[in-house]
């Protein structure tokens, strides 16, 4: 067996493989004393191999006391309602004030440690200006876990997630399906597009959609989304595809403005200044990646899309 296959096998779940072989690299691998710097050497019968695993080391982002809505919390994971305009990992533009730098401030010493560094470890993703549940890692085990989970997209039935937006117009179908790869765009790459399958870096892209309410005079709708896959921008991307942008979002609904024309002068203008595009992630479901036990977080829509759907009259 290849050393660094044995050692993540000894290892059990603290230590998944990649972090065995980043050990290996900086010489806290030996055989029978010596260090062993291969992850490819096959060990033999009758060798003493050992690891030093040292502690983890401190995250580069500063723990920063930012107020949590924190909904379920254990020594692998941490589950929360995240806010619209909070960002979720620290990056060009956005050094401070993330998620990631709450949580290294709310978790303190119960982080420990994903990939050797005293961090939480984000397993997906929610758009800066996009509300809801979401799951963050505390340990390499759950880490990996989760990981898998969200790998398989729900199609092993661990998974399930699901987003409610306000979009405008009705779609023609109550229930439906989009099935539609996604690429980046031609002149943005922080954008996404729709995309025949055979560009190289199409992705495959499924939304499961259902109408649950809408206007008197049908300018908008409450419709809720289920993931099938989990691609950046996907049901943004995706009901503006079938024509049902989310309101406020300029992005991928710029081009239907127009319609706020139709409204109340004053609905209008407060439609116009919603601040961001009106998606929320409702639900969450999934296995817990170290007792196995099936856990499910449901949330209200926040107060702005609320506001919003009274505006409306959905």
């Amino acid at each position: 067996m290849r050393l660094d296959q044995f050692l993540a096998r000894a290892g059990g779940e603290e230590l998944s493989r990649s972090r065995v072989q980043a050990l290996i690299a900086e010489g806290q691998a030996f055989v029978d004393g010596a260090p062993a710097l291969s992850p490819k050497r096959k060990v033999a019968a009758g060798e003493t191999v050992s690891l030093a695993v040292p502690e983890p080391a401190d995250a580069d982002p500063e723990p920063e006391a930012i107020p949590l809505d924190i909904l379920y919390e254990d020594a692998s994971l941490v589950v929360l309602n995240k806010p619209a305009g909070l960002v979720v990992h620290p990056g060009a533009g956005n050094p401070r004030g993330t998620l990631v730098n709450a949580l290294l401030h709310h978790c303190g010493d119960s982080l420990s440690g994903i990939g050797g560094v005293k961090r939480p470890g984000i397993v997906h993703r929610l758009d800066k200006d996009t509300s809801g549940v979401m799951v963050v890692a505390k340990s390499d085990a759950a880490h990996r876990g989760l990981s898998e989970q969200f790998a398989a997209h729900g199609r092993d039935g661990r998974l399930e997630r699901a987003y409610r937006a306000i979009v405008w117009g009705v779609p023609a179908r109550e229930r439906g399906t989009i099935d539609a790869h996604l690429a980046r765009s031609g002149t943005d790459r922080t954008k996404r597009r729709v995309s025949s399958p055979d560009r190289p870096d199409a992705r495959e892209a499924v939304t499961h959609y259902a109408v649950l309410a809408r206007a008197a005079e049908a300018q908008a709708s409450l419709v809720e989304c289920a993931l099938e896959t989990g691609r950046t921008h996907q049901i943004r991307v995706h009901m503006a595809h079938i024509g049902h942008p989310l309101i406020g979002d300029h992005v991928y609904g710029a081009g239907f403005k127009t319609k706020a024309r139709r409204l109340d002068p004053a609905v209008a203008e407060a439609v116009a200044a919603f601040p961001r595009q009106a998606l929320h992630a409702v639900r969450l479901g999934f296995e817990h990646p170290e007792t196995g036990r099936s856990m499910l977080f449901e949330t209200e829509l926040p107060a702005d899309m609320v506001e919003l759907r009274a505006l409306l009259g959905i």
